[in-house]
């Protein structure tokens, strides 16, 4: 919403509409934080929830400014929790689905719960479909912020590999000892992953329409969670861990199962 923006203006619940500047942003996640120069008397701050223990099926409410129509309330409830979902090309984790209407400006706008309090931010919604929203989790909200405030940005922690999902059909054409998990195609230069010793692919197959590299590590599961894609692995790294922790990695390399440490850095920018 602030991205490329050449002014930011807020309109407070009295109609008062003053300027805004960015402090910090997370195009990632969605989310930035902005600042404004008011009286705290002025401002009623919403009570922050937890995500952590939502259930499906419990009253949702999303308030926003949707097609320009300000101080929009709807109600649903929770559709699903922990999807993935793809937006501009990058995949996030952990999402809240809702039944509530979300439209075109309700983006930024909170998702309560019945109390009032603040269980996620609105984000997104399934383009072609009806009553299928997303929120970010107020749990990384409040991971994701407190950074933005202190150095206007998130450091997301990376490994640096490049890896194939293994599905039952590349098991066999490969002959690979699993069904399931990452075939690590390529590991980036002066990355974790390199340091740590993971290995990339030695040669290329044609599987189908398809050229693969293989010879690589077999990446399936990292602290003893299963990864069964990219995405997955993505999701875990921004959901469960942060920079400068150390990860376990379960490896078979050669037929022979391992595991392996490695110590997450800040993702590059040019990595995506």
């Amino acid at each position: 919403m602030v991205e490329g923006a050449e002014r930011i203006e807020v309109t407070l619940a009295d109609g008062t509409v003053v300027p805004a500047q960015v402090v910090g942003a997370d195009p990632y996640n969605d989310l930035a934080v902005i600042q404004i120069d008011v009286p705290a008397e002025v401002l009623h701050p919403v009570e922050l929830g937890s995500s952590a223990n939502l259930r499906v099926g419990q009253r949702a409410i999303a308030i926003g400014n949707p097609f320009g129509l300000d101080r929009t309330l709807t109600t649903g409830v929770i559709s699903s929790l922990g999807r993935i979902i793809e937006s501009d090309g990058r995949p996030l984790g952990e999402m809240i689905q809702t039944d509530a209407a979300i439209n075109p400006g309700n983006s930024g706008g909170p998702l309560l719960d019945s109390r009032g309090r603040v269980i996620g931010v609105n984000t997104a919604i399934r383009s072609g479909a009806e009553n299928i929203g997303f929120a970010v989790p107020v749990d990384t909200v409040k991971r994701v912020v407190p950074q933005l405030i202190a150095t206007g940005h998130y450091e997301h922690p990376w490994i640096g590999i490049l890896a194939y999902a293994i599905t039952p059909r590349l098991a066999q054409a490969l002959d690979l000892p699993v069904d399931r998990g990452l075939l690590v195609a390529q590991v980036y230069r002066n990355s974790p992953a390199q340091r740590a010793g993971l290995r990339g692919g030695t040669s290329q197959v044609r599987v189908g329409n398809y050229r693969v590299l293989t010879g690589g590590d077999i990446i399936t599961a990292i602290n003893g969670v299963p990864v069964d894609s990219m995405d997955s692995l993505t999701v875990y790294l921004e959901s469960k861990t942060q920079v400068g922790d150390t990860v376990e990695l379960s490896v078979i390399r050669d037929g022979q199962t391992m595991t392996i440490q490695v110590e997450l850095e800040a993702r590059p920018q040019a990595t995506g």
